[in-house]
């Protein structure tokens, strides 16, 4: 005679697919903890490594000793750097004394909206560098901001502002050549220079009217 297999009522069913599921999902989720703690320190490795490339850039390696990514602080939001939250500055010291700040600003008025800068600025408020991180500005045209994008290599356009300063440069004169400053731009594709020039401006008055809280941070500190 043959056994009567009695069948699993569905209460039953409902609960042993539910376990494993859950079982599935614990197991799943340990195994992506264990992912990310394995790759986390590779990928900070490597987003510090990208970081300090770009801030190579714009400042040169003789004017600090000290360890870059440790020794920032928090800017707030500001009108003046053109930013809508909180940004990260490095404060670059030799042999103990601040030599230079490294910072972010926005040009909130590029032809196809903002231009993010990087900036370093001498203790004594000379411009040592600016490179745009990012940009959506029309490429051939006013892209020519970004030295990635500039065909003069040997002398992008984003190189005029080395050397500059407040002392150096009249307000008048921070305007491209067609509005009567000092600045060359290429024809037909000045708005992006011009938003470039303003924003660089600024972020100079910035540093000068905050040049004491800027460069006094306690070294080898973050604020």
């Amino acid at each position: 005679m043959t056994p009567t297999v009695k069948p699993i009522s569905a209460p039953k069913m409902a609960l042993r697919t539910a376990i494993v599921l859950f079982v599935f999902v614990v197991a799943f989720t340990g195994v992506l903890a264990a992912a990310y703690q394995w790759t986390q320190p590779a990928i900070a490795e490597a987003a510090a490594a990208e970081k300090m490339k770009l801030i190579g850039e714009v400042l040169p390696p003789q004017l600090y000793d000290n360890d870059l990514l440790s020794d920032s602080r928090q800017l707030p939001a500001s009108a003046a750097l053109g930013t809508d939250e909180a940004s990260s500055a490095y404060l670059a010291r030799k042999n103990g004394v601040a030599s230079a700040l490294v910072f972010e600003a926005v040009a909130p008025d590029g032809y196809s909206g903002k231009i993010r800068l990087l900036i370093a600025v001498a203790a004594d408020g000379m411009v040592l560098g600016v490179r745009v991180t990012q940009h959506k500005e029309t490429p051939g045209l006013g892209d020519y901001v970004d030295p990635r994008k500039d065909k003069s290599k040997e002398h992008p356009w984003i190189a005029q502002f080395d050397g500059l300063s407040l002392a150096s440069v009249p307000a008048r004169d921070w305007r491209v050549r067609k509005d009567q400053g000092r600045f060359d731009s290429l024809a037909g594709a000045t708005v992006s220079p011009r938003a470039v020039i303003k924003a660089v401006h600024k972020a100079l008055l910035y540093v000068d009217e905050n040049h004491q809280q800027l460069f006094a941070a306690p070294s080898g500190g973050s604020q």
